[in-house]
């Protein structure tokens, strides 16, 4: 897939990405994504790469002295722009910023979808600080939510596409470890999406209220190398 259609793709989610976002799974994945940036951001300026609506990035402007997004997708940045998001297009391979000019970045739900990942991490590196922190989302094969994926198959994404009309890579925590450039080094690895076997669960309240509690406990510690969505915490040198 080309980056234009790459750019296609999200230009068309955007007219239904935030469609049920604003509750039950899709909200609480949104919020432990941003709980695992938000400890680092006091006085620093972030930069989120792939921020799509600004559903997370929103979340975490409260907390930093400078929130920024990029995104490929001008659809998907037009609405950012209508929550006051100060965001720039631009792709994760050649991020529109100079070097070392940012204290965090974080990206959620978009390394998956990058073919060239050791290009978007080097990138990253080189736009974090010495001693800055990255906070990066990827796909995990050892989950529940890649079974899941696999028995589902293949859902309509917009008007026009299907979630595997891009492409998708679901790692692992070694291959994360090893596609990190020489100047990133893992913390540690934080789980979302651990325990829930399938997001139509949250549609009952009370097996989401269960869920969610459950999620919150154990997205660090010995379960999190097998959320869905694995998050590495790295730092540079």
């Amino acid at each position: 897939m080309t980056e234009r259609q790459t750019r296609d793709y999200y230009d068309d989610f955007a007219s239904t990405y935030e469609t049920g976002r604003d509750r039950g799974y899709h909200a609480l994945v949104d919020e432990l994504e941003a709980s695992t940036v938000i400890p680092f951001l006091a006085g620093k300026r972030v930069l989120e790469v792939g921020c799509g609506t600004g559903l997370v990035l929103e979340r975490l402007a409260p907390h930093a002295a400078a929130t920024v997004g990029v995104d490929l997708s001008p659809g998907m940045l037009a609405l950012a722009r209508k929550r006051g998001l100060d965001v720039h297009e631009g792709s994760a391979t050649a991020l529109p910023f100079e070097a070392a000019s940012f204290d965090v970045v974080c990206s959620f739900k978009v390394l998956a979808h990058v073919p060239d990942i050791e290009a978007a991490l080097r990138e990253v590196e080189r736009v974090l600080r010495p001693g800055g922190v990255g906070v990066l989302e990827f796909y995990n094969r050892h989950s529940l939510r890649y079974l899941a994926r696999l028995a589902a198959g293949a859902r309509s994404i917009g008007r026009a596409h299907r979630e595997d009309d891009i492409s998708t890579r679901w790692d692992t925590p070694r291959t994360i470890e090893r596609a990190l450039p020489g100047g990133l080094h893992l913390d540690r690895f934080v789980g979302v999406r651990i325990v829930t076997p399938a997001a139509a669960l949250y549609r009952s309240p009370t097996l989401g209220r269960g869920l969610s509690r459950v999620e919150r406990r154990v997205a660090e510690g010995p379960l999190a190398k097998f959320g869905g969505f694995l998050i590495a915490i790295v730092r540079k040198a």
